[in-house]
């Protein structure tokens, strides 16, 4: 059975691609050397749309309206401009409520873009443009260390890491922000109060590396601007021992934090990258491996979530769980020396 891997990872190659949403200016060019917060291509983009229904406004057919409706597919209109004029002694007017741009025109109805913003793609990640994708985006590639996370909030930036953390279990406070972590990308672990991620905010702070956070605080997480990414996931977990060790000895170091989304369909992850001079190539992680005796592993569900362990044998066939479900499974020697029974689908490898 296949085994999806999360990534912990000291030293490694990376490879990222980073495209715009729709298409766009690429400004970055091939083997230009970038930084995580660069712009690398950017694009306009209207998140929202105005439908006018010319015939029901002016009262007429749709066929008569489209020969009324005076603009066409992407006319530029201003806020008040005439879009179409009903006949008769004392016609009626249609007009744009706001400024924008025409994309459909048909059936007496007219659909605007409004609301138009500039949108800029930054690079995430400090490396070497290795391909340009045409009017999307860039490929980038870097070597350094990488620590994958569960969940993350949709922002990226780039900073020096300073850990406040005394051990996986520790309790980041309000108490223990203040004035001097401006700036820095903070290592915490537990969040518990929406009073801990204001404080990171109003610093500022330029990210958050937490643990895990309690479910009610997502809504807050969202909407705040600096980074938070969640190594575990959601609710009261420490850290895994693979992420801390990694993350605590590379405090004081640069790091780039890209919080985006996890989705499952794409592969794409929320990920801390530790950029590190290399005097030689390093190899690719790899996304999927086999299962097999020896090899380190996290839970990903309860009772043992997030800790790592060690598969000591592969049960042959399908195992009987205590739940009484059937399923390929294995036994595993957790850090506090514990042997368990957890189906594959449960274990993810740390590599």
């Amino acid at each position: 059975m296949l085994a999806p891997v999360y990534h912990v990872n000291g030293l490694t190659t990376i490879i990222r691609e980073r495209l715009l949403p729709v298409s766009g200016n690429v400004l970055a060019r091939v083997q230009q050397k970038v930084t995580a917060s660069e712009v690398v291509a950017e694009t306009r983009w209207a998140r929202e749309h105005v439908l006018l229904d010319v015939a029901r406004e002016l009262g007429v057919s749709p066929a008569m309206a489209d020969k009324l409706i005076q603009c066409k597919m992407d006319d530029e209109l201003t806020q008040g401009a005439e879009i179409a004029l009903g006949r008769g002694l004392f016609p009626r007017s249609v007009r744009a409520p706001r400024a924008g741009r025409v994309v459909v025109v048909g059936g007496g109805q007219v659909l605007l873009e409004v609301g138009e913003s500039k949108v800029e793609l930054r690079a995430g990640i400090p490396g070497t443009v290795i391909q340009v994708i045409p009017n999307r985006g860039v490929v980038i590639q870097t070597s350094g260390g990488l620590i994958q996370g569960m969940w993350g909030n949709g922002r990226t930036d780039a900073g020096t890491l300073v850990s406040l953390m005394d051990a996986p279990d520790s309790i980041l406070t309000p108490g223990r922000l203040d004035v001097s972590l401006r700036g820095f990308i903070i290592l915490g672990g537990m969040v518990k109060t929406a009073e801990t991620l204001q404080m990171a905010a109003d610093l500022p702070a330029r990210g958050l590396i937490l643990s895990s956070l309690n479910p009610a605080l997502l809504p807050k997480a969202r909407e705040l601007k600096l980074p938070i990414l969640l190594t575990d996931g959601i609710g009261s977990l420490p850290m895994n021992s693979a992420a801390y060790r990694l993350l605590s000895t590379n405090a004081k170091r640069d790091v780039a934090l890209n919080a985006e989304v996890y989705d499952r369909y794409t592969g794409s992850r929320p990920e801390i990258i530790v950029p590190l001079p290399v005097t030689s190539e390093q190899p690719l992680p790899a996304e999927y491996i086999t299962f097999a005796p020896g090899a380190q592993v996290r839970m990903r569900r309860p009772p043992a979530m997030g800790m790592i362990g060690s598969i000591v044998s592969i049960k042959p066939g399908l195992t009987v769980l205590p739940s009484g479900l059937r399923a390929q499974a294995a036994e595993v020697k957790l850090e506090n020396n514990e042997t368990v029974l957890a189906p594959l689908i449960n274990l993810e490898v740390v590599g």
